[in-house]
């Protein structure tokens, strides 16, 4: 039996139906929203989790195949083995495994999908490279290419380089999708945390134009007081 026929099959044998119903509510699969047809098992991260780290040195084959699944579940354990076989990766792995998670970006399709890898292979990838590509991505039509932007920046905020968060953010500032404006205020916030006056003088060329949700999501952190002011000064 293959690698990922063994997944599938443990996959199953802890699928819970009703928390299945509950995860397609949460993730917005029904007709017209976001993630309109997305299918799950009803397990919970922490259950992938486990199941993925037994498997760890699964093929890329395999792992592609389980991108190109119907079931969330299983797209979003290859996420997980990608992330740890990246971490751990050859510099001739780890770019097969930027270039499978590039040429699949339409299968990491959900706001979890994207959080839980694009900054660990993506930003990783990209750092000290040219990063030209994060602003073709946050240019995309496809709403999954242009969170994978935003939020694979995050690795250089956790190594203290902020210029390409803010660069993305200001070019996203008209985006017309909810799942963006959270996604570029949260961005911001971890800006904040390493550096209030940088963002503050974001804020300050920028406030009166950003969308409620990102505005809120990125002054969370600030004193009521000043965090008011912002908000006031918002659309």
């Amino acid at each position: 039996m293959s690698g990922r026929a063994v997944i599938r099959r443990e996959l199953r044998a802890a699928a819970d139906p009703s928390r299945a119903a509950l995860l397609q509510r949460f993730f917005k699969t029904g007709p017209g929203e976001y993630a309109e047809g997305d299918r799950f098992l009803g397990l919970t991260v922490p259950q992938v989790r486990a199941i993925a780290a037994k498997h760890q040195s699964l093929p890329l084959v395999d792992l592609e195949a389980l991108l190109a699944s119907p079931w969330h579940e299983e797209r979003l354990l290859a996420l997980i083995t990608l992330v740890r076989q990246y971490a751990h990766g050859t510099a001739a792995q780890r770019n097969a495994i930027y270039r499978l998670y590039r040429r699949n970006t339409g299968r990491i399709n959900n706001w979890d999908l994207v959080d839980c890898s694009a900054g660990s292979i993506v930003g990783a990838h990209l750092a000290g490279r040219d990063r030209r590509v994060l602003e073709q991505l946050a240019r995309s039509p496809l709403l999954w290419e242009r969170r994978i932007a935003i939020v694979s920046t995050f690795f250089y905020i956790r190594h203290g380089e902020l210029r390409p968060t803010l660069r993305l953010a200001e070019l996203l500032l008209d985006d017309e999708h909810d799942l963006i404006h959270k996604a570029v205020g949260w961005m911001l916030r971890e800006v904040g945390k390493q550096d209030r006056a940088a963002l503050q003088r974001f804020l300050n060329a920028h406030a009166p134009r950003m969308p409620r949700t990102m505005l809120r999501y990125a002054v969370e952190r600030f004193p009521e007081r000043l965090r008011q002011r912002y908000l006031r000064a918002g659309t």
